[in-house]
């Protein structure tokens, strides 16, 4: 499976966040999700490190789909370039890009078995 996202590539317009910077924590209200332009950020919760999402990844979708707090901590592991989507650009994009919410669940899903498997640990 693939944790890509190409999509977003030519996107020019980005924030920046500093390598050890909090990008979102568990509880803050998640109205973006984030595709990583360059660098890498490390998903946690409660100190345990669920994931790393590198170039061209997604993550904060979650919060998107199912109108909830943030469950996780992203925190930016290296320099990092990110494209923020909002949730009216991501229901568009669900919508009118059938592969890209493909992608989505399949990110969802490849997470959601990693965690199963840190769990059995």
């Amino acid at each position: 499976m693939t944790n890509q996202v190409p999509i977003f590539a030519p996107e020019t317009d980005y924030v920046s966040y500093s390598a050890g910077q909090t990008i979102f924590a568990i509880g803050d209200s998640g109205d973006e999700m984030y595709s990583v332009k360059e660098g890498e950020v490390e998903i946690s919760y409660h100190g345990t490190v669920l994931d790393v999402v590198k170039e061209g990844g997604i993550f904060g979708e979650m919060a998107l789909i199912d109108d909830t707090m943030r469950s996780a901590v992203a925190t930016a592991k290296t320099d990092c370039k990110l494209i923020a989507v909002n949730q009216k650009r991501f229901i568009y994009m669900v919508q009118n890009t059938p592969f890209f919410a493909i992608t989505v669940m399949r990110i969802m899903a490849e997470r959601l078995r990693k965690l199963d498997r840190l769990r059995d640990e």
